[in-house]
C-alpha cells in the first residue's frame, strides 16, 4: 500500500487547474500534480541533476500552460 501526502496550492490555482484538465485524461487535480512531479523527478534523475536554466525552462512550460502565475 502507497502512502500519500498532502500539498496545499492556491484555491485559485486548484480552480484553473480544474478547469484546465477537463477533457483530459487527468481526473483530479492530485494526478496531474503527480505527473508533473514525476516528469522533474525523472528528468532530474536523467541528468543526474537538474540546472538552474532546466528548472527555469520547466517553471516557463508551467507558467504558459497556467499552473504557475
Amino acid at each position: 500500500m502507497t502512502d500519500y501526502t498532502t500539498v496545499s496550492i492556491p484555491k485559485e490555482l486548484g480552480e484553473r487547474v480544474e478547469e484546465t484538465i477537463e477533457g483530459t485524461s487527468f481526473s483530479s487535480t492530485s494526478d496531474l500534480v503527480r505527473f508533473l512531479l514525476r516528469s522533474i523527478v525523472i528528468q532530474h534523475q536523467r541528468s543526474g541533476r537538474l540546472t538552474e536554466s532546466e528548472f527555469e525552462e520547466i517553471a516557463e512550460q508551467l507558467t504558459d500552460l497556467g499552473y504557475l502565475e
